[in-house]
């Protein structure tokens, strides 16, 4: 009997330092949640700057589609990309080119608002005409920052295919868009 509780006064101390040893200190356990706290914070400042620059990727027709809202990549009545605009399709080429292989097609839309007289004077005399300038700035600024030229075509829609009524406000910049899409098979 005397041997038992020697025995198990021996080996408790030691399975109690083998369990500890599995354990993490509280340094270690404390940098882990630091860490955690980090991504969540990072991840928020993400999600923030997104919902910030308007612009969403989404699912269409099992493609990716970028979408970038054109009040925020345009300057009013212009095909003129501005520094927002810039950034933000920078940041997504940027992801996007190393690894692309798939051609895409970069689709200018505009809401049914008649072209202005600043851009009649520019030879811009439609709406078509407008989206298809708008298509092409971000295709050539696509390029510019490192995406494949022979994977890229542009194309205006004009007043077509709007996803939201015109006629509102809010629903004409809905409709103000420029669409990066994967292209169907044999285009």
């Amino acid at each position: 009997m005397t041997l038992g509780i020697k025995g198990g006064a021996i080996l408790f101390p030691l399975i109690g330092a083998a369990l500890l040893a599995g354990c993490v200190s509280q340094e270690e356990y404390d940098k882990v949640v630091a860490e955690n706290q980090q991504l969540r914070a990072q991840n928020q400042q993400t999600a923030q700057n997104l919902a910030a620059s308007q612009q969403h990727v989404g699912n269409l027709r099992e493609a990716m589609v970028l979408v970038v809202n054109s009040d925020l990549a345009f300057k009013s009545g212009s095909w003129e990309l501005t520094e927002a605009g810039k950034d933000n399709i920078a940041a997504a080429t940027k992801k996007l080119a190393p690894t692309q292989t798939q051609k895409l097609i970069v689709t200018g839309y505009t809401d049914d608002t008649p072209i202005g007289a600043g851009l009649k004077k520019q030879g811009i005399t439609t709406n078509q005409e407008l989206s298809e300038k708008r298509a092409d700035a971000v295709m050539q600024y696509m390029i510019a920052q490192g995406a494949n030229p022979t994977l890229l075509t542009a194309q205006g829609m004009g007043e077509q295919n709007p996803v939201a009524p015109n006629d509102s406000a809010a629903d004409r910049a809905k409709n103000r868009r420029v669409e990066v899409s994967l292209a169907e098979s044999g285009t």
